[in-house]
């Protein structure tokens, strides 16, 4: 991969990263909103110190670890990956309250259209942002939207020294056995 200098990621700012999904998926995964590597690169989750790959891995969702460009073939073990915030930026603290709620809400009418089983938002903090719901915690919630499950996930983010990839790997590992079982 060609070495990003800091003018190519800050050119990066604002750019929209594409979802990749597909309909009917066992798990859509939602991160917050894509970094400045990401939009740099178009690839979900690219920044070297993000560990939702290797979590994925371990987790049993991917048989082997996949790199950040090969995010296409999320979709043939059932998987997608969005934003509830299209914007990139340097920091999720960047994010307006407004930005959040009104992510949501194209969040719950994509996953509407979509039909995943599950929906799983990587971070308590933005999903309750953005859905309004400050008592969340990691784990299965009680909303729904329309036909689909929501799972909370850790932010795999390596700025979250809360959660070490194999303790994230464990609760990303319960969602995958929900996913499984129906």
């Amino acid at each position: 991969m060609t070495r990003l200098t800091k003018e190519d990621l800050e050119a990066a700012r604002d750019r929209l990263v594409p979802d990749v999904v597909a309909d009917g998926l066992r798990v859509l995964f939602c991160g917050i909103n894509p970094g400045l590597m990401t939009a740099a690169t178009g690839h979900h989750f690219a920044r070297p110190g993000n560990r939702f790959w290797p979590v994925l891995h371990l987790s049993g969702f991917t048989p082997r670890l996949l790199k950040p460009a090969e995010q296409q073939e999320l979709l043939s073990y059932g998987l997608g990956v969005t934003n509830v915030v299209a914007r990139a930026t340097a920091r999720a603290d960047e994010l307006t309250a407004e930005e959040y709620v009104e992510g949501g809400r194209l969040l719950s009418e994509k996953v509407t259209r979509l039909g995943p089983r599950w929906l799983a938002v990587v971070g308590v903090t933005a999903y309750r942002a953005a859905f309004g719901d400050r008592r969340a915690q990691v784990g299965p919630q009680e909303r729904a939207l329309g036909g689909t499950r929501v799972w909370v996930l850790p932010n795999p983010s390596g700025l979250n020294a809360h959660w070490t990839a194999a303790t994230m790997a464990e609760e990303f590992a319960r969602l995958r056995l929900a996913a499984e079982g129906g």
